[in-house]
């Protein structure tokens, strides 16, 4: 990779969502399993009375219970029966962390990152992430590829990216999509055998031995295209398009039934215009190795009605659907050359990249 590549925003996107909430689970809130106290405040803020909910929760903080240290942490964060202080939110963030509390290391790691301290908070963001948590996966595949606070490694940013794609985080497969423009086959293809052996490792490790009942926990939000980490010179333009799922239109009222003869001088219309502005085909001989890419997708079926609608514009390269984590990429190939995959990108009429061999 040439020096001077495009750089994700990590430092600047990521600390936004993370103040905005973004990136938190931005109500979640744990009651210990004996902690009958605990439990009251949780229930008091599950109906609102944040107050209330501060107020039991403050002395046990104070007296060292985890899981009341991790609520106390949420309320400063998030400034509900509290003004909102992520300096104080962080500090107990730690104090539950350094209990073993797993959704305080998490938020712990995330709350150094958000205050710059990166060195600080490399371990416990490396090990919220082999734990499997997404948020964390995609802040360390971020600082990673961009060698910010850590050693750059390619390979284990697409890992890491990989596997947060794959647990549903939208921004995480979004910046997938853009690192397959950066970084090489090579890499691409070592990361992505790493993410194959991350997800062993996850399958092989037993669960949490300590149970935290939670309430208000959604799944991982789904984050806008705008809370993504994107690389500074890489225009939103040139993004591949995405093909929604196709959507059922409501019945309507049906118009005048128009005559044959007019249907036919429609149809007439029609395909004469689309022959003169249809661009010409790309004929490819398929021996050899250049590709390009046409988009990616969370869903194969989205990527194949892509193919089915530009295979006419691009005679004889094959269709490929290369698998990235939960993401599908879908690339044609048979290219002899980059100007003919080139070519082909102006001749398939939706945006598409260049793939080298």
């Amino acid at each position: 990779m040439k020096a001077g590549h495009g750089r994700f925003w990590g430092a600047v996107v990521l600390s936004s969502m993370l103040a905005t909430g973004g990136m938190l689970a931005a109500d979640r809130v744990s009651a210990a399993p004996s902690g009958t106290d605990v439990k009251s405040g949780v229930d008091a803020w599950a109906k609102g009375d944040f107050p209330r909910a501060v107020g039991v929760w403050r002395p046990l903080a104070i007296a060292g219970d985890a899981d009341a240290q991790f609520n106390l942490a949420q309320a400063y964060k998030l400034g509900r029966g509290v003004p909102l202080d992520l300096t104080l939110a962080e500090s107990w963030f730690r104090k539950a962390a350094m209990q073993g509390h797993l959704q305080a290391e998490d938020n712990y790691g995330l709350a150094l990152f958000q205050s710059g301290k990166k060195t600080e908070a490399l371990p416990w963001l490396e090990k919220s992430a082999a734990r499997g948590e997404p948020r964390t996966q995609l802040v360390l595949g971020t600082m990673l590829f961009n060698g910010d606070g850590v050693t750059r490694d390619y390979p284990r940013a697409y890992a890491l990216m990989s596997r947060a794609s794959a647990s549903g985080l939208q921004s995480a497969s979004q910046t997938l999509t853009q690192m397959d423009q950066y970084i090489s086959p090579a890499d691409r293809e070592k990361g992505t055998a790493l993410a194959q052996h991350y997800a062993l490792q996850a399958q092989a490790s037993p669960p949490s031995t300590t149970p935290r009942s939670t309430v208000g926990v959604a799944t991982v939000p789904a984050s806008r295209p705008a809370d993504m980490p994107r690389p500074a010179n890489l225009p939103a333009s040139s993004l591949p398009a995405r093909v929604p799922a196709p959507v059922r239109e409501p019945a309507a009222l049906s118009p005048a039934k128009p005559s044959k003869a007019e249907v036919a001088k429609s149809e007439a219309a029609k395909r004469s215009a689309a022959k003169s502005a249809a661009p010409k085909p790309a004929v490819v001989r398929a021996t050899g190795n250049w590709r390009v890419q046409l988009g990616a997708f969370r869903d194969q079926a989205n990527a194949e009605t892509l193919w089915n609608q530009v295979r006419g514009k691009l005679r004889g390269a094959q269709p490929f659907y290369a698998k990235a984590g939960g993401v599908t990429r879908l690339q044609a190939g048979g290219f002899a050359s980059k100007a003919d995959a080139t070519r082909a990108c102006s001749a398939a009429g939706v945006p598409c990249v260049i793939v080298a061999p």
